[in-house]
């Protein structure tokens, strides 16, 4: 039930605790004596006890008063506390994104992403999950994660079927070219005008079922099945199964800063592959959130330095 208890009230009887007298305390809020009188007689008799003892001029808090305006100085401190935390949020000194990306985004465009979210809002926090998609789509629409990395090649339209994304927010990212890693002294590394179906003949590396279907579906559309000895997520594995002369593999153009690293690896445009689209997705409802914005900004600005 509700006993008609406000802020105003509770700051009302602080006022007089503290001021000794109900003219004292209407002068420091800035009303009549009349109307503190008034606004007391109405508590008292919505909760069925009296909230002052008087004598003469003075006036003290009963028991039940003194319980009131001490909760009162908790509430009012809570208020505080809320507004403070609001304004560092709105001012992006504080809060929390949750990120799903694929691990192929992880490799150099969500560091440098999160570099620069850091370099600019360091108060801003990024709980960092690695998700493929679909997965990664379905936790952005159940909110259990505010953004999501995510891709789609040519052929598996973003927008359809499992990965329908009716009343979601895409922002399209970049064309990411997909390339063909050879063995550095393998004798197509050095061949102009490479095609897939150069390299039919050839042990392969695959990656997740939606990269393996790209992998799958360009092959057949060059004239052959490709052998698959190995399969891995992991982009660094690839390539070094692949520094190792263990077979060859598709991987997209952003893991080309990470396989700078191995030596005995080339990555190489091929003829017969599409590229595949990235697109950052989020609930409409987000996009207000300073701290999402300031991540979206980031994407944005670690594509363009890593174009």
């Amino acid at each position: 039930m509700s006993t008609g208890i406000d802020l105003s009230a509770l700051r009302l009887l602080q006022a007089i605790r503290d001021q000794g007298t109900l003219t004292a305390a209407a002068e420091s809020l800035g009303v009549s004596q009349p109307a503190v009188s008034q606004n007391i007689q109405r508590l008292e008799r919505r909760l069925g006890t009296p909230l002052l003892v008087r004598a003469g001029r003075s006036v003290r808090l009963t028991e039940a008063g003194e319980v009131l305006a001490r909760h009162g100085e908790s509430v009012s401190a809570a208020l505080r506390a809320a507004e403070a935390e609001i304004v560092a949020l709105t001012g992006l000194q504080s809060g929390l994104v949750r990120l799903a990306a694929f691990p192929s985004s992880s490799s150099a465009l969500v560091p440098r992403a999160l570099a620069i979210l850091r370099e600019r809002h360091p108060g801003v926090a990024v709980r960092l999950e690695e998700v493929e998609p679909p997965e990664s789509l379905a936790m952005v629409r159940t909110g259990e994660v505010d953004v999501a990395l995510a891709f789609a090649y040519e052929g598996t339209d973003l927008g359809r079927g499992e990965d329908d994304l009716t009343g979601l927010c895409v922002q399209n990212l970049l064309e990411d070219p997909v390339l063909l890693a050879l063995p550095r002294d393998h004798e197509l590394a050095g061949r102009k005008d490479l095609s897939l179906v150069d390299a039919r003949d050839e042990r392969w590396i695959a990656g997740c079922p939606r990269c393996r279907g790209h992998l799958m579906s360009s092959a057949r559309a060059s004239g052959f099945t490709p052998d698959i000895t190995f399969a891995t997520d992991d982009p660094s594995a690839v390539l070094g199964l692949v520094g190792e002369g263990l077979g060859v593999g598709l991987l997209p153009g952003m893991v080309r800063p990470i396989a700078r690293a191995h030596d005995g690896v080339v990555l190489r445009e091929v003829a017969g592959v599409s590229p595949r689209s990235v697109h950052a997705v989020t609930s409409p409802d987000l996009l207000g959130v300073p701290a999402v914005g300031a991540l979206l900004d980031a994407v944005r600005d670690a594509v363009a330095e890593l174009a």
